[in-house]
């Protein structure tokens, strides 16, 4: 295993092995990497989702009914993304001890926002939340989403701040 060093960020690098048994490297192994983990469908899928979340943090159960996929399908490929470091697991620890209420979340890291922001994915921010916001969710999940959440390191939630439309300006000038 190999460092490498991406911005101001350590992230640990496993370099894969091609088909004849030579160690990839060059100049593009690190994109193809970043691809290749970005385009699996279940993470692709997790993403999404976070991007969509009002607060950026999901719990599992949250996750599981918004991308239809099993819990543990969702957890190796959170597992796999945390090992990147594109997403953290994420506590409130005042609900540790409630039942009803759920204290894991994932959400993305500094790292994760930075990968994010060099493939594009920001640009769908305002898309996602839409998605998101108009997907009917169940009286689970509802009470999942309105659950008390920890902050997201300031970074990461300043880099996924966007402007909201204002439709009322929308519908009165198309009333006009």
């Amino acid at each position: 295993m190999t460092r490498t060093v991406i911005a101001p960020l350590l992230v640990e690098t496993r370099m894969s092995e091609s088909h004849s048994g030579t160690a990839d490297a060059g100049p593009f192994a690190e994109q193809q990497r970043l691809f290749k983990l970005l385009s699996q469908d279940t993470r692709h899928l997790i993403i999404q989702e976070l991007l969509g979340h009002p607060a950026h943090l999901m719990s599992l159960a949250e996750l599981e009914y918004m991308t239809g996929k099993s819990q543990a399908a969702i957890k190796d490929q959170l597992e796999t993304l945390i090992d990147a470091g594109l997403l953290a697991r994420y506590t409130y620890e005042p609900s540790e001890e409630k039942r009803d209420l759920p204290s894991q979340f994932y959400g993305f890291t500094a790292r994760g926002v930075e990968v994010l922001y060099d493939y594009k994915y920001l640009r769908g921010l305002p898309v996602a939340r839409a998605l998101y916001e108009n997907t009917r969710k169940t009286e689970k999940v509802e009470r999942h989403e309105s659950a008390p959440r920890p902050e997201l390191p300031v970074a990461v939630s300043e880099a996924l701040e966007f402007d909201e439309p204002d439709l009322d300006a929308v519908d009165s000038s198309t009333n006009q």
